[in-house]
């Protein structure tokens, strides 16, 4: 119901029951009624009053029902201001933290393993004491990372009780578990405290030595030093997703630099020929580990005279 007919309603309404009213407590006052002992007089204004109330109660309940903007006002007001006001606050620390982020005040990001370390429990072990330690070398490394304001070494990570306990469960049996000790959000330099929460993950397998992990062809005569430059760097990425997608928590690989570089000037001098250029595990690895890999060349066109032959 649009506001001009809204209005126009409450007024035809208004005045009808106001007439109504208005005879009503005449017809009362003729009539020399009473109500609760009052005098008839009293009794009619009584009446009027009573009149007008339910007038105002009609009107009311029109708006009410008519009006959802009015509505919403009226019972959700508060609500909506307690909304506003957490987003207003939400966006302060947004903006704070884009600031931050344009001038490298950030020194934690939101996520941010501060410890990552592979643990099993033994009978013999003290899975509290074990647990403790794990956040004393988290709590070192944020507080090195923040650089707060304290001159003294002391405790500013805070971990929630209930997560700790969780944590102390998940590892109590006889497997192998990664722990991982991440921020809850982006920490400023100087910032006091650092929240953060424990990761738990099954530790396994990820390579072993010698395997190979992911393979690039390229042929020389239709490409470049960029081209050649662009296919190592596929070959890296292919590498880092497979060990991802194997459970891998490490996010970069260990390769030796100047190897990437001889095996580059390596194919630019030779102009010519098909090749295979495999990334090789040169240990065994598990979740925690940083994956060692070496990069080799395989001739293709030896592979097919084998074949032929």
């Amino acid at each position: 119901m649009t506001g001009w007919l809204l209005i126009l309603s409450l007024l035809i309404l208004g005045g009808i029951l106001s007439t109504l009213g208005d005879r009503l407590g005449t017809r009362v006052g003729k009539a020399r009624l009473s109500i609760f002992k009052l005098r008839p007089k009293s009794t009619a204004v009584l009446i009027t009053v009573f009149t007008g109330s339910i007038i105002s109660a009609i009107s009311f309940t029109i708006m009410v029902a008519f009006n959802s903007q009015l509505r919403v006002g009226l019972f959700e007001l508060e609500d909506i201001q307690a909304k506003i006001t957490e987003r207003e606050n939400e966006l302060k620390k947004l903006e704070k933290n884009l600031y931050a982020l344009r001038s490298g005040d950030v020194v934690i990001s939101s996520g941010q393993s501060l410890l990552t370390k592979t643990i099993q429990i033994d009978d013999n072990d003290n899975i509290k004491k074990v647990i403790e330690a794990i956040l004393q070398q988290a709590n070192f490394y944020a507080f090195n990372l923040a650089k707060t304001n304290q001159s003294k070494y002391r405790r500013i990570l805070l971990v929630r009780k209930d997560h700790i306990e969780n944590l102390e469960k998940i590892i109590s049996d006889s497997r192998s578990w990664v722990v991982s000790i991440k921020s809850a959000g982006n920490i400023l330099r100087g910032e006091n405290y650092v929240y953060a929460f424990p990761e738990v993950t099954l530790n396994k397998n990820i390579t072993r030595k010698g395997e190979v992990i992911a393979r690039e062809n390229i042929s020389l005569s239709k490409s470049d030093a960029e081209s050649i430059r662009n296919k190592i760097k596929l070959l890296l990425s292919s590498t880092l997703a497979e060990v991802k997608r194997r459970g891998s928590l490490s996010s970069e690989l260990k390769i030796n630099a100047n190897q990437i570089n001889n095996l580059g000037k390596n194919l630019v001098n030779r102009k010519k020929g098909d090749f295979q250029i495999i990334a090789k595990a040169i240990a065994d690895s598990q979740s925690a580990d940083k994956v060692s890999i070496s990069l080799e060349l395989k001739s293709l066109e030896k592979v097919q005279n084998k074949k032929t032959k």
